[in-house]
């Protein structure tokens, strides 16, 4: 079989098309032809051996799929040859089959294309945790969505919008803005990519736009609107932590004594390993939205698997909107 492997730490640039064994299923796995790969920020950090969790090389990138089972392992149950399906892998997503822990996998619903199944897990069940089992958001409720025209962020906006939240995007160019406005955003306030000298007038923007401030505030970008943005948030606001695609933010604590307000970590993977009967109610819910027409899986970007470097590229640029999938 074709994967595009990491063999060296390095940019996308590194990575190498190959041809392996195929995989076979081990017990508790069954093998997936994989037809969809959602691109995702922790896959460029994996490459250049920046991410929490190293991988072992060689390895293809790619933490999410979708895909049709080809084999089952010893003692699997629930899952049938011919079955399509989704996975949350880690890595192996850039190649034509993986062999995956049946317990990661998930029948993927009927109407659902394999495209927008393979987006529809770490983004929007990111989202999904972030809003509702951490922020605990309510509606009517007024919410902030830093970088909003990517992955996390137009996931964020609609299930913002979904649960009944007054949304706000914040978005470094208005082709990003104009997206979010497109999903679900009420209002929608333009920030430059890089820190300017004088910050004070994008805080007075973004104040604002939230008004009277924000209940919730969605942070996948942190670098430096993160020092910005906490002032924004009203008292007793929620300020979500969710990544760090411009960078690693030093917050004054003095700010959330100030604003009274909580500061929360969202780590999705963990919430994925230690809670799967929440991770179930979430994932059942997001379908059930999809089917009803209310969530739109955002995607403006497809690669076939030999150029799935450059689908990282765009992340690693900041020009990707909305989500990206490589193709196989």
């Amino acid at each position: 079989m074709r994967a595009l492997m990491s063999c060296e730490p390095g940019g996308p640039e590194t990575l190498k098309l190959l041809e392996l064994p195929a995989p076979v299923a081990g017990p508790g796995q069954i093998v997936i032809a994989i037809k969809a790969c959602g691109v995702n920020y922790p896959d460029l950090l994996m490459i250049q051996d920046l991410y929490q969790v190293k991988a072992p090389r060689p390895f293809a990138p790619g933490a999410e799929v979708a895909g049709v089972v080809t084999a089952l392992g010893p003692d699997v149950t629930g899952f049938r040859v011919g079955d399509r399906v989704t996975a949350r892998i880690g890595t192996g997503g850039m190649a034509e089959a993986a062999a995956v822990d049946a317990a990661r996998c998930a029948p993927i619903p009927d109407g659902m294309s394999f495209v927008d199944a393979a987006v529809m897990q770490f983004t929007f069940e990111t989202a999904l945790y972030a809003l509702r089992n951490r922020a605990r958001l309510k509606p009517g409720e007024t919410v902030l969505v830093l970088g909003a025209g990517g992955g996390v962020g137009i996931a964020a906006v609609q299930v913002a919008r979904i649960i009944g939240a007054r949304v706000i995007a914040a978005a470094s160019s208005e082709d990003k803005l104009a997206f979010a406005r497109q999903h679900g955003a009420a209002d929608g306030v333009l920030y430059p990519a890089s820190a300017p000298a004088d910050r004070k007038e994008i805080g007075q923007r973004l104040k604002a736009a939230v008004g009277a401030g924000a209940d919730v505030v969605i942070d996948p970008a942190g670098g430096w609107l993160a020092d910005t943005a906490i002032r924004c948030v009203a008292d007793g606001g929620r300020y979500c932590v969710l990544g760090f695609t411009a960078g690693i933010p030093s917050l004054p604590l003095n700010l959330p004594l100030l604003k009274n307000c909580d500061v929360l970590g969202v780590n999705w993977r963990t919430f994925t390993l230690t809670q799967p009967d929440a991770l179930a109610v979430n994932k059942a819910e997001l379908q059930l939205w999809y089917k009803n027409g209310l969530l739109s899986a955002g995607v403006t970007a497809r690669f076939p698997l030999a150029q799935g470097g450059e689908a990282i590229h765009l992340l690693a640029d900041r020009r990707a909107v909305g989500k990206i999938v490589v193709t196989i």
